[in-house]
């Protein structure tokens, strides 16, 4: 049986997925690297023809690696809870599938974070915000009930008033909605 998508004003589902996460430094002696995290959560899709809102509330842990010249490669590892909230638009819209672009923005808190690696850059991110604000954007795909996100992430802010470094992050996600 085929999920017309475009006959439910709401649609309710499960995801999750991957992200490589970067902190963007402006440090000439510092490495930032990709590294892996993952993130799960729910997500509620409001459908106005072609066009849709989507809110979604994910627990991501999230890594990235920083490497300063002359030492070991470590990983700065935090956890947050993330709220997208994007405007998309179905290019391709057919009864059991949709190839959709999106973009909006994301509000992220940080739960906790664990920058021991390197004495947290030997104190230099003496205060990590708990709050940050990005833009995301991306492609998606939907079909039947599933749906698959690639996207692009990145702070508007710093992730600390001591250290200029904006988080950056590209995903991958699988949803499946229940309703």
């Amino acid at each position: 049986m085929a999920f017309a998508q475009e006959q439910s004003f709401i649609q309710i589902g499960i995801k999750g997925g991957s992200s490589l996460n970067k902190l963007n430094t402006e440090l000439a002696d510092l490495d930032d690297k990709y590294a892996l995290g993952l993130h799960v959560g729910g997500m509620a899709r409001l459908n106005f023809g072609r066009a849709y809102v989507q809110g979604e509330a994910l627990f991501s842990k999230r890594k990235a690696a920083l490497k300063p010249q002359g030492q070991t490669e470590s990983k700065l590892k935090w956890n947050a809870i993330d709220i997208p909230v994007m405007i998309g638009y179905k290019i391709v819209q057919q009864q059991d599938m949709n190839l959709r672009v999106f973009g909006g923005a994301v509000y992220s808190y940080t739960l906790n974070d664990n920058l021991s690696p390197l004495k947290a850059l030997k104190e230099g991110i003496r205060h990590f915000d708990k709050s940050n604000l990005q833009f995301t954007g991306g492609l998606g795909v939907d079909i039947n009930r599933f749906s698959i996100d690639l996207r692009y992430e990145r702070g508007f802010s710093d992730l600390s008033k001591s250290f200029k470094s904006k988080p950056q992050a590209f995903s991958i996600g699988v949803g499946y909605f229940i309703f």
